[in-house]
């Protein structure tokens, strides 16, 4: 029991420190150093504080490393209630972790390209569009992977069904942000900045209340006689059946 409860409340701490740090590297940085609309600001701001565009890009990678960590707890936590969603969970956020990695290698490119004073005011802008762009498209994964923990949530009787109502509200927000950003450019709304906060409410939960353990604990239990329990009752014939059988066989001959 204590280990569950442990495992519930290391989840809601890893998953405020996956906050913390994307708010640095996602918001904060940005916010600081890109200047809508002028190029020639935006790079001379890089230039000026190349050390603090490095640590934006560091945090970022450390918030997905983070994030693993994070759906590993949520996936023992989640498991009893549905196996294979779970599974599936673990496989979205997985994907979307990829893709947001290997995204960092744009910014990556605005380092190595800000240097060159003949290029920087087109390269730069170039990159950093290409990253944004490659941020959105991981958020079709940062939003499907909420939808089976949603469920999981509703499901589980050991943590409170709004946080599973709350949590497919904020998948479908980041879906939304893709669906706005590709097929509706002019609409410069994110969606996802008004619907995340069923991130932020089960992260809070789980660090202060935990779960509900012996309903966890009954879940378990369950989940494992029905895992280990066998499908058809297969055991050795008895004696009468096996006569009852040669009997019909010599009727036929």
């Amino acid at each position: 029991m204590n280990s569950i409860k442990n495992t519930a409340r290391l989840a809601g701490l890893l998953y405020l420190i996956l906050a913390a740090v994307s708010y640095f590297g996602l918001v904060y940085v940005p916010s600081m150093l890109i200047v809508s609309g002028d190029s020639a600001a935006t790079v001379g701001n890089i230039v000026a504080n190349e050390s603090l565009f490095r640590l934006g890009v560091v945090s970022n990678l450390l918030a997905f490393t983070v994030n693993i960590f994070v759906v590993v707890f949520l996936y023992k936590l989640l498991k009893p209630v549905n196996e294979g969603m779970a599974s599936l969970m673990v496989i979205f956020i997985l994907v979307g972790i990829a893709i947001a990695m290997l995204n960092e290698l744009n910014q990556v490119a605005v380092l190595l390209s800000s240097g060159a004073d003949y290029s920087a005011a087109f390269t730069v802008p170039l990159f950093l569009d290409l990253y944004e762009h490659g941020f959105i498209i991981a958020h079709i994964f940062f939003g499907l992977w909420l939808f089976p923990m949603g469920y999981l949530i509703f499901k589980s009787g050991f943590l409170p069904r709004f946080l599973g109502v709350l949590l497919i509200i904020a998948g479908s927000g980041y879906l939304a942000d893709f669906i706005l950003f590709f097929l509706f450019p002019g609409v410069d709304v994110r969606v996802s900045e008004f619907t995340f906060v069923g991130e932020v409410a089960l992260l809070l939960w789980l660090l202060i209340r935990g779960v509900n353990v012996e309903k966890w604990e009954k879940r378990a239990r369950t989940s494992t006689s029905r895992r280990y329990s066998p499908a058809d009752d297969v055991s050795e014939p008895r004696g009468d059946e096996i006569q009852a059988s040669r009997s019909k066989r010599k009727e036929y001959s």
